[in-house]
């Protein structure tokens, strides 16, 4: 039945406007679909379960494609007519069977979608969580901010702030160019959600990577998680409370269904904009939409086993069902990666502490005189052991002396040469206690230049490092990318973290 009624500006205002359609790249994968059939009944133009949970129908149609016109694309569900069936009384599977004839329902392995933010093309990634976070293996303590510039290798330097603008506490080029929260499992509370300094903030990981020498943000998240943001995005959490809750359920398996079909991008399969589908992090989840999420979970819709790329818009009238065949599919559904059961942080295996960071806690770490670290461990010239600069003075640590505490005159005499090296002072910092507003987080970045190594042709001249706040040398970050960089693609989802 075509339906006439408009919704008021208040609903309208949250539908689906139009977007530009972009080519798909199909994975070319071979085999059937894993996916189980059960056997269904047809009553009236709704799917019943037979013996089990739905998961792989043929619908019925109910009535033959006719060619719409109109505001927005009109191509798939209109989220206006979806509203109107529902209050009417259909179910979610009815409304997509409507709007997406021939299709037919699957599910979906627990796995992860790699999201590119528009917004924060050419841009840095400033990122923290309330709780805590990791990156370049090392965890980031409460009120700590890492900041990631990809370089062109795949990699990214990391430089790591007290706030979005304080103080560097210290700064490491790592292989991993991905900040985690805590904890990796979907489902996370808020304050382990990754925040960008610009204030949104955003479920799973956030990493960099380049396309054509441009800095790029990715957001990797688990598919659930993520449509916790797209589905109030694209339409009205209220609908719950107008009697169409199931327009909400027929909303995420939608949007599951367009966003595990796309594959846009060599370091991601979607973006956050109307060019794909809205998705503003977490700044719009609600509990009603967050119900019809995980009332549809795995859900999707197929065209001959491959996830059908299902459009849908805000067209007027109730809209007309689509000729799915002109729509692209991606994948299988036993072609995605499955998401790889993640790490329980109170398991995971604590990092070993260097010499330099068993010395530093033994004389009172940031309490002590010496202060806070002002950047990784390096190593000494021709491999002869490790040093680390901190605020009031430098650990250096030998094989043949252990690790010890000298003052900024016995590094600069020992970095040129390695005359010295054997009868360094054997005086130690005082343990009086100063207090310190920072603490830093734990050992030695696993980025940092091994203990024993140095960079290619030794350490470099004193005169050129660059100069940290308190007029000492720091050695300096790997070099940023340059648009005439070749880029490198992100680790794909649901990879685990290096």
């Amino acid at each position: 039945m075509q339906r006439k009624r408009q919704l008021d500006d208040s609903d309208n205002a949250g539908l689906r406007r139009t977007r530009r359609r972009i080519r798909l790249r199909i994975r070319n994968r071979v085999g059937p679909p894993k996916v189980r059939l059960r056997p269904v009944l047809a009553t009236g133009g709704t799917v019943l379960l037979v013996g089990g949970a739905l998961a792989y129908t043929q619908w019925p149609v109910d009535r033959a494609y006719e060619p719409l016109a109109g505001p927005g694309h009109g191509r798939g569900m209109s989220q206006v007519g979806a509203f109107d069936s529902a209050q009417e009384g259909w179910l979610a599977e009815r409304i997509l069977a409507h709007y997406y004839p021939g299709a037919t329902l699957g599910t979906v392995p627990p796995t992860t979608l790699a999201v590119r933010l528009m917004d924060q093309d050419d841009a840095v990634l400033d990122a923290y969580a309330d709780a805590g976070a990791r990156v370049a293996g090392r965890t980031l303590e409460p009120g700590q901010v890492a900041h990631l510039t990809p370089l062109a290798d795949g990699g990214a330097n990391v430089v790591v702030t007290l706030g979005c603008d304080g103080d560097v506490l210290w700064q490491t080029s790592t292989a991993d160019p991905w900040i985690y929260p805590l904890d990796p499992n979907p489902g996370r509370p808020a304050e382990e959600h990754l925040t960008l300094c610009n204030g949104r903030a955003y479920r799973g990981s956030l990493g960099v990577a380049t396309e054509d020498g441009a800095f790029r943000t990715v957001n990797r998240v688990d598919v659930e998680d993520y449509l916790l943001g797209v589905v109030p995005a694209e339409v009205q959490a209220n609908w719950a409370d107008k009697g169409a809750g199931e327009a909400l359920r027929a909303q995420a398996v939608a949007a599951r269904s367009y966003a595990l079909a796309e594959q846009r991008y060599p370091y991601a399969q979607t973006c956050d904009t109307t060019d794909c589908q809205v998705y503003p992090g977490t700044e719009k989840e609600d509990p009603r939409t967050a119900a019809a999420v995980a009332s549809t979970a795995g859900q999707v819709l197929l065209r001959d086993g491959h996830i059908l790329r299902s459009e849908y818009s805000a067209a007027p009238d109730g809209g007309a069902p689509a000729d799915i065949q002109t729509f692209e599919v991606g994948p299988r559904p036993a072609d995605l990666e499955v998401a790889r059961p993640p790490a329980d942080p109170r398991t995971r295996a604590a990092e070993t502490p260097s010499a330099i960071d068993v010395e530093y806690e033994r004389i009172g770490g940031a309490n002590s005189t010496l202060g806070t670290p002002l950047g990784p461990e390096w190593g000494l010239p021709q491999n002869a052991g490790t040093y680390r600069l901190f605020t009031n003075g430098v650990i250096i640590a030998t094989p043949t002396l252990g690790a010890q505490v000298v003052d900024f005159t016995t590094l600069m005499e020992l970095i040129p040469g390695t005359d010295g090296l054997d009868t360094l002072p054997t005086e130690t910092v005082p343990t009086d206690t100063v207090p310190s507003e920072t603490v830093p987080s734990e050992t030695a970045p696993s980025e940092s230049v091994p203990p024993g190594t140095v960079p290619p042709g030794g350490a470099p001249p004193v005169e050129a490092l660059p100069r940290h706040p308190a007029g000492l040398p720091m050695p300096p970050l790997a070099d940023p990318v340059v648009p005439a960089d070749v880029p490198a693609p992100v680790p794909p989802p649901g990879a685990a973290p290096a």
